[in-house]
């Protein structure tokens, strides 16, 4: 376990301690309400999980070095851009799921454009946001999205 998680584990455990001090029963209330979270969410996670691990198995490494590794620019980049895109994938697994990628040979460029795609696009939702909030704001908002994250993937391949 890292430091960093140590570190963020005891200050969680602190908060709690400092919450359970102040008010018990809402600390209780929220620790039964983040149980019954945890409880819906966990068949979901696991599944996702297994999944990605499936996935991961039929994909070789060269595969995804050679389609969005830090050779392929901003082909690759693009191409992990756009898979972030129509995905949806929540982000505690996507995580996870970069992590993997970034062993297997993606760059840390395309793969930060796959996460922020993937967090900012919401292609599979388009149809609800389009009907809720118009097909103007739906386009704006979404084109307006795909360039920040790709700024954003560009300035994390150049910080790392």
């Amino acid at each position: 376990m890292s430091a960093t998680a140590i570190s963020l584990d005891i200050l969680v455990l602190v908060c709690l301690a400092v919450s359970f001090l102040r008010n018990r029963q809402k600390t209780l209330l929220a620790l039964k309400i983040a149980l019954n979270a945890l409880k819906r969410l966990a068949p979901m996670v696991l599944t996702v999980i297994a999944l990605i691990g499936i996935i991961m198995g039929f994909i070789p490494p060269s595969w995804i070095a050679s389609s969005i590794g830090s050779g392929r620019g901003v082909v690759g980049v693009g191409i992990a851009a756009l898979l972030g895109s129509v995905m949806f994938i929540p982000g505690i697994i996507a995580f996870p799921l970069a992590a993997t990628l970034v062993s297997r040979g993606a760059g840390i460029t395309a793969v930060a454009a796959f996460i922020t795609t993937l967090t900012m696009i919401g292609f599979l939702f388009l149809p609800l946001e389009i009907r809720e909030l118009g097909r103007r704001f739906a386009a704006v908002r979404n084109g307006l999205s795909f360039i920040a994250a790709l700024a954003v993937a560009v300035l994390v391949g150049m910080v790392l």
